[in-house]
């Protein structure tokens, strides 16, 4: 069994994906239990995923929902399309946000999705998320109520080659800071 940090080292957004080879209902499943457990503001757990699996509803979102200049047009490949929704919370989205201008609901849908990712790449699939595109086309061709929203979209299924290679990182000296913004953090003890 691979440890979480070989998991979440393991990671890469795929961009080519085995149609032939659809995902398993078992491991749908899991994926979808690992989001259920994710945190969320005030436990709210506003999050709801649309499963899509039906190559012709894949196709179409493909086709007519993506933005231009970037049209992700490899995303018909997938196998199965996760459609993230939030169905907003009253207490957490709601006065929370007016309070403090956080979108509460989009950081627990990054956490659940990103769990998501994550066991997906347990299971030997690969993903990647979606941002780029119309949430009213979304919402029109999955019949998603207006109250809820779509932030984000995660293609789903076997990687056609190798999974990607590794992109550069920037060191984590570059990115961590201690107790102010600059100053390095000491990483050489334990």
């Amino acid at each position: 069994m691979k440890t979480l940090d070989q998991i979440i080292s393991a990671r890469r957004s795929v961009r080519a994906f085995k149609k032939d080879r659809p995902v398993p209902a078992g491991h749908i499943r899991a994926i979808f239990e690992a989001a259920r457990l994710a945190p969320s503001a005030c436990n709210s757990q506003t999050w709801r995923f649309i499963a899509v699996t039906a190559a012709d509803t894949i196709d179409r979102i493909c086709r007519t929902a993506m933005r231009p200049v970037i049209p992700n047009k490899w995303l018909s490949q997938a196998p199965l399309l996760v459609v993230g929704c939030a169905k907003l919370d009253i207490v957490a989205n709601r006065i929370g946000a007016r309070v403090t201008g956080t979108e509460y609901y989009q950081i627990d849908l990054g956490i659940a999705m990103e769990h998501m990712a994550l066991k997906a790449t347990e299971l030997g699939l690969g993903t990647c998320w979606i941002g780029w595109f119309s949430e009213e086309k979304i919402r029109s061709i999955l019949d998603i109520p207006r109250r809820v929203k779509v932030p984000a979209l995660l293609a789903v299924g076997y990687p056609a080659d190798d999974a990607p290679s590794k992109r550069s990182r920037k060191p984590l000296e570059k990115i961590l800071f201690s107790e102010k913004w600059g100053n390095s953090f000491p990483l050489d003890g334990e």
